[in-house]
């Protein structure tokens, strides 16, 4: 399993990941927004907020499965 090691926001809902690997990619968060508890993060403020946790990034009460991030992103 993958772990993601560093997190910065970015304009228009990215994120830029840096995997245990070295890998940077791009994850695009906008299809997230109108889900469910996501739907928190179309509050910039809130969206830029994210924390790496146990190897994946979350928002307070909201994270994402590390390895789902690392498949569903662009790397750079």
């Amino acid at each position: 399993m993958r772990e993601v090691i560093d997190v910065k926001p970015m304009e228009n809902y990215q994120l830029l990941l840096t995997f245990d690997n070295q890998i940077k990619k791009i994850k695009d968060m906008k299809p997230y927004l109108n889900k469910g508890i996501f739907k928190k993060l179309k509050d910039k403020q809130y969206f830029n907020k994210v924390t790496i946790s146990y190897g994946t990034i979350c928002w307070e009460d909201i994270d994402m499965c590390p390895d789902t991030l690392y498949e569903t992103s662009v790397e750079l």
